[in-house]
């Protein structure tokens, strides 16, 4: 079996965010489906134009191999072949592992395709019956978010996460300066903490984001405001960029840790976990380096008995190969999931994704179980795609 064609979409559908969506062909008919997914400003045209080099280079020197012509069952030859073309220069992650993520996701779509069975029976078969899932709280209110919360738990949703403190930061958000916050502003994130945990009662877990946004002193001091809520970690409480400061946070707070979404492949999670520097670990499969990067980042942090939570920030693709790879190894705590964008994702693939009471359930079909409403996405090309 050879690759034939890759094909890609970048979509902004209904004034959504930017998607990206792969399609691997093969010449014996049966394709694979990814996603490639970056973060906001552009990211997605930038791995949208990755991918579309990637399929039509044809030099062939200055180490460009192309994609079309390799075996789609060689999954760990690509991976490696794929991430020492773009990284030779140094770095480990951003748009390469993205762009790496959606051609490793197609390619064990595929692989499970030709097997007939679900990607989650090629690693021994699940460990679990269906994958937990977490959700989100909007925040800036108290009694918005208190009615959201208990909302979200009589939906099934045991556990919620909420970024208490965005109303004040967003406007910093992927433009960090000083990573300070005002009393008023911290205040007003406490109060929402305070309301959402007597909303919900204790035995739901309340997962606190703060996105990166804050310097040192200021995480310190808003993790200890949140101890008396009993919250299941405190997530990116500073930039990824220094673990001497993810340290520092560490020693001085008495709430869980948890990050990873900005972190690449398991060289950046080795001296994490090494460290003892969080107490959850969250990589984006479609950030990370697709299925085969997460699961290598999940067997590490069970070597340190830390559980894994795919974090999840784009498409559907992203939730199922996230879910599919969590389902076979034994630390995985949840899933993320955005319940406002389900209706959205049933439009992007088919069949739609089956969330019930707070977890979502895998089909025994083969690959990943869904294949891209290529209509839907050719009609909603992102403008700066087009």
């Amino acid at each position: 079996m050879k690759i034939t064609d890759l094909k890609i979409w970048v979509t902004m559908p209904e004034g959504a965010r930017s998607y990206v969506f792969l399609q691997l062909d093969t010449d014996e008919g049966i394709s694979g489906v990814g996603e490639a997914t970056s973060s906001g400003g552009g990211g997605s045209i930038v791995v949208g134009n990755m991918a579309r080099l990637l399929r039509d280079s044809t030099v062939a020197q200055d180490f460009r191999d192309s994609l079309i012509g390799e075996n789609p069952d060689h999954i760990d030859s690509i991976w490696h072949k794929l991430y020492r073309r773009f990284t030779g220069g140094g770095g480990r992650g951003g748009f390469v592992t993205t762009l790496l993520s959606g051609i490793d996701i197609a390619l064990w779509d595929i692989k499970g395709k030709v097997m007939g069975r679900p990607v989650y029976e090629l690693f021994g078969g699940p460990v679990w019956d269906r994958a937990p899932l977490y959700t989100h709280v909007n925040a800036g209110d108290p009694l918005k978010a208190a009615q959201e919360a208990r909302d979200r738990v009589a939906e099934g949703y045991s556990a919620l996460k909420t970024d208490p403190f965005m109303h004040e930061m967003h406007r910093h958000h992927r433009r960090y300066l000083n990573g300070a916050i005002s009393q008023d502003g911290a205040a007003l994130g406490i109060d929402t903490v305070a309301a959402v945990r007597e909303a919900v009662g204790p035995s739901v877990e309340v997962l606190i984001d703060a996105h990166g946004n804050f310097n040192v002193p200021t995480a310190i001091d808003l993790a200890k405001r949140l101890e008396p809520y009993n919250i299941t970690w405190f997530e990116e409480p500073v930039q990824p960029d220094s673990l001497d400061a993810l340290r520092h946070v560490k020693e001085n707070v008495g709430v869980p840790i948890c990050v990873g979404e900005r972190l690449y492949t398991r060289w950046d999670f080795a001296p994490v976990l090494a460290a003892r520097l969080a107490e959850y670990v969250m990589p984006d499969v479609v950030w990370t380096g697709g299925i085969s990067e997460l699961r290598k980042i999940a067997n590490l942090a069970e070597v340190y008995y830390v559980p894994v939570s795919p974090h999840d920030a784009s498409g559907p693709v992203n939730i199922l190969a996230g879910a599919h790879t969590m389902m076979t190894v034994p630390n995985f705590y949840r899933v993320e999931i955005a319940t406002g964008v389900l209706d959205l994702y049933s439009r992007m693939v088919s069949p739609p994704l089956d969330v019930r009471d707070g977890y979502l359930y895998l089909s025994d079909r083969p690959g990943l179980g869904v294949e891209l409403n290529t209509a839907y996405l050719d009609a909603n090309v992102d403008p700066d795609w087009a």
